[in-house]
């Protein structure tokens, strides 16, 4: 690395995000290091590629928190993969969102007086263009602060041309198979938006409702209906009973045996529809005998497939009551199904109705119920593409990070229905069919649409095209080859697919990736992805959802304007697992704030080492082994040990662990343990001079200071990009390193020829367990952090009492304490017997407190023991009342008992420190 390239000014006394991030992104973009071919890439051409395909965000979106942790994640991989030599793609993109994107536009146009109607239909495109292109923009550059090293020279949005091209071949080639077609079944159908919706967007909504109890009447022989005879049913929806052909019970149930195959009267439209026996039937709802209504219930319309029952469809697209409804024609649900109730009750075939906890239906983007439709839409037959997907997964080249999601994918996948593709929008891929006045249907991939009708030869003139879209899902799905340039074998789909890893949220398995899976092996002939990484949801500090209304939203911008995006970027990912929920509150990104400022000051002070006759530009390295003291050996030894540990996490996908292992290398082996015991070395060297050897072990002791920094900057840096990238373009690198992190190689455990001595290492090890059990009796028995005061020290023969020697000043030093080092335990016993004693696994200390000490060590075991003497008493005050002991509930009695003996055996302990001391 040239040394013009390394800043030249001195680092602040605090890391400042807002400062260093947008200039080290822009430093990126300017190195063109984020595309596998990019002018700074550093890519070997001999490695496999890896790739992540962007799960694309809404185009009309903004960056929440589960965007952030997703895209981290993303981001995590793919930086690592980079720094690994592998050609890294990340593509990123955006997808149109036709449902969310209209309920949005519709908004805004209707501050102006219009509405899509009176837009029409071409209008209203050109509308959600402009629209589109003016807000594409804010979501992307979000998440340029965020971080994401994606390559935005690739960016795709699956409104595009390539993915319109895409979309239509996709449907073309699954047409001529046999597995798209046209038909008449029962959908999700929102009247709010008037369209059908997939299962995604339909919200389950626990509600109380109410279970009304119907009474109709048998019909006899003549047709009429006897004012006695009756059954009653149980219903939800009173409004559908003028949809009703049949009454059903369930075969086995004794009660009805005499009802089956008679006739009932369904009221207000004077149907006579038969009573059947079904198994769907569940005896114990409601009477145990049910409505069936096929055209607005899914069991329902299987039930009536079974018994061939007409289906009557009595709701409009905006979800009021058709002509078929008779009387309540052009009211809404609601209107009609107060009317009807009232109504039943006049005529007293209300016979009863009561609370009911239900499940409802909502749309997701307008709240309005959703209606059970019968339309006639298209489908795909999926099933022959769900066993294909099933396969990759049972044969291994699919397998799903947490592995208990497979269960679940199967679960779906074995019971899967036909998707219905079918959209009543207007902004997305219009479905490339086309009609002709003869019945026949024409399915064409070319932009312009047929030349004529397949069937007949009509000329295009004459033909309709469908005024249906797709549903998103469906583009969705062919994302990761639509991305790459399929249906072309391009350079990129030739090189980048299938895809390496896919990473979104296990809540849209169904949706999203089994569609993925599906599409991908039909079309490709091989899975789209080899791994699926499935991220939890992030709730609050509580465990509570994330909701505006709850007022415990983290916005993740918010959060970078303030904090900085690495911080942000730690919070989420450490102490997160794959598959679970993590928890993310102020604390947390403190903590992650706090570290970076921990790693930022760390640099600092080590570039302020510098020995006086080390370059600036002088490269990275470790000094002669002979040089390196007992701690070299030691902190090598841990960096060597966390790089093997780290990779670990990494590979196996554990991204919360990794930063775990990080946060323990960095702040606590390094900061706090080796940077400390750095210092004495430093000293001393310089009390020494910088000639022979004094200079010689300061150089060996700053070249491992940079040395194991660089090594934990890189491991670090696919978490904290930018602050890590700020960092090391301070420090010594590599004769072979690059100008930029981002690029340099990632870090091995046998990068250097050094081995450190295990014996060294572990006898460090011991002494700064030794250390720090000092100064946790200290703290815990009130002494002053600067008061220094005599040691006894006593090691058993080994590791930690050959490293002794060279580091008692660092031991005295960081423990504050005048340490001598005694030859066995009786000498500790006889010469310390009244100092605090400290206990390790390893070896044991007494720090010899002075009067002082003892003074105020002994007032303070005193005040403790007034406090508890006086909680004793009222505890044994409130036993020995008869009238507490004989009425309170013998489980408060037998707590009050333990709390007392509890106390007591306090007091005693406290007693016998106080003759201790």
């Amino acid at each position: 690395m040239a040394t013009e390239t390394r800043p030249t000014t001195e680092m602040s006394p605090v890391y400042k995000p807002a400062e260093v991030e947008p200039r080290i992104y822009q430093r990126w973009l300017d190195a063109d290091v984020f595309a596998p071919d990019g002018a700074g890439s550093r890519a070997d051409g001999s490695k496999p590629p890896f790739t992540i395909t962007q799960p694309p965000p809404n185009v009309t979106g903004a960056l929440h928190i589960g965007h952030a942790l997703g895209s981290t994640i993303q981001d995590v991989m793919i930086r690592r993969a980079r720094m690994q030599g592998h050609p890294a793609l990340f593509v990123p993109g955006l997808d149109h969102a036709s449902i969310a994107a209209q309920v949005v536009l519709d908004r805004i146009i209707a501050k102006d007086g219009e509405t899509r109607d009176s837009l029409g239909r071409e209008r209203y495109l050109e509308r959600m263009w402009l629209f589109i292109n003016e807000t594409r923009d804010v979501i992307l550059d979000q998440e340029r602060r965020l971080g994401l090293s994606a390559d935005w020279g690739r960016l795709r949005f699956t409104m595009d041309d390539d993915s319109a091209r895409a979309v239509r071949v996709a449907f073309k080639r699954l047409y001529d198979d046999g597995l798209a077609y046209r038909g008449k079944q029962l959908v999700n159908w929102c009247p709010g938006d008037q369209t059908s919706l997939s299962d995604l967007e339909v919200v389950a909504a626990p509600t109380t409702g109410t279970l009304w109890y119907v009474r109709y009447h048998f019909v006899g022989d003549d047709g009429t209906s006897d004012p006695t005879d009756t059954i009653t049913v149980a219903t939800t929806r009173p409004e559908t009973i003028l949809g009703d052909t049949a009454v059903a019970v369930n075969p086995d149930d004794d009660r009805y045996r005499h009802a089956v195959g008679r006739r009932v009267m369904i009221p207000f439209v004077d149907r006579i529809v038969p009573v059947i026996a079904d198994p769907v039937v569940q005896m114990e709802f409601g009477t145990g005998a049910v409505k069936i209504t096929p055209a607005h219930d899914a069991d329902d319309f299987a039930t009536g497939q079974r018994h061939d029952l007409e289906v009557i469809d009595v709701m409009t697209d905006a979800g009021r009551i058709n002509e078929r409804g008779g009387p309540y024609a052009g009211l809404t649900r609601e209107e009609a199904r107060e009317r009807i109730v009232a109504e039943l009750a006049a005529r007293t075939d209300l016979a009863k109705a009561v609370p009911h906890q239900m499940i409802l239906g909502r749309c997701s983007r307008s709240d309005h119920v959703v209606e059970p439709r019968l339309k006639t839409q298209w489908f795909i037959n999926v099933k022959p593409m769900a066993d294909r997907a099933m396969a990759a997964v049972r044969e291994g080249r699919t397998k799903f990070v947490p592995v208990r999601f497979s269960k679940v994918f199967f679960d779906w996948m074995e019971n899967i229905h036909d998707w219905n593709v079918s959209r009543q929008l207007w902004w997305g891929h219009r479905i490339p069919a086309w009609y002709c006045p003869d019945g026949h249907v024409t399915v064409s991939a070319e932009s312009d649409g047929p030349s004529a009708c397949d069937v007949c030869g009509r000329p295009s003139a004459e033909l309709r095209q469908e005024d249906d879209i797709f549903d998103t899902w469906f583009s969705s799905g062919l994302w990761p080859f639509s991305t790459l340039g399929w249906p072309d074998e391009t350079p990129d789909y030739t090189r980048f697919y299938p895809t390496s890893v896919l990473e979104t949220g296990y809540d849209i398995i169904f949706f999203w990736v089994a569609r993925m899976m599906m599409l991908g092996e039909w079309l490709t002939g091989g899975e789209p992805f080899h791994t699926v990484y499935l991220h939890g949801m992030v709730r609050d500090p509580l465990g509570a959802k994330m909701g505006k209304t709850k007022g415990n939203v983290v916005d993740p911008l918010g959060v970078i304007t303030e904090t900085g995006a690495d911080a942000l970027r730690f919070a989420l990912i450490h102490g997160s697992a794959a598959g679970a929920d993590s928890r993310l509150g102020q604390s947390r990104v403190e903590g992650a704030r706090n570290f970076a400022n921990k790693i930022w000051n760390a640099a600092r002070f080590v570039m302020s080492a510098r020995p006086d006759d080390v370059a600036a530009d002088s490269p990275l390295g470790l000094a002669e082994t002979h040089l390196l003291g007992p701690a070299e050996h030691w902190i090598l030894d841990r960096c060597e040990r966390s790089i093997v540990a780290v990779e670990k996490a990494y590979a196996a996908f554990e991204f919360g662990e990794a930063a775990r292992l990080l946060y323990d290398a960095i702040w606590g082996d390094y900061c706090d343990s080796y940077l400390e015991l750095a210092k004495v070395g430093l000293n001393e060297s310089g009390a020494a001079g910088d000639d022979g050897d004094g200079g010689a072990r300061k150089h060996a002791i700053w070249s491992t200071l940079t040395w194991v920094l660089d090594r934990y900057l890189r491991l670090l840096h696919p978490i904290m990009p930018m602050a890590t990238e700020e960092i090391w373009s301070r420090l010594p690198h590599l004769a072979t390193d690059p100008e930029l992190l981002i690029v340099a190689r990632w870090p091995d455990a046998t990068d250097s020829d050094f081995k450190p001595d295990q014996h060294l290492s572990d006898g460090v090890a011991q002494l700064i367990e030794t250390i720090t059990a000092i100064r946790a009796a200290r703290a815990e028995s009130g002494i002053e952090a600067s008061d220094w005061l005599p040691a006894l020290i006593w090691l058993p023969e080994g590791a930690g009492r050959d490293a002794y020697a060279a580091l008692e000043a660092a031991v005295g030093r960081l423990a504050r304490v005048r340490p001598t080092l005694v030859n066995s335990r009786s000498e500790l016993d006889a010469e310390g017997a009244r100092g605090l004693a400290v206990i390790t696994a390893t070896g044991e200390a007494r720090v010899l407190r002075s009067d002082a000490d003892r003074q105020r060590e002994r007032a303070r075991l005193e005040k403790e023991l007034r406090a508890v003497e006086s909680q004793l008493a009222a505890a044994e005050a409130r036993l020995s009342d008869h009238s507490f002991v004989t009425r309170a509930p013998e489980n408060v009695v037998e707590h009050a008992r333990r709390r007392a003996a509890e106390l007591h055996e306090q007091a005693d302990a406290l007693r016998a420190r106080l003759q201790e001391t």
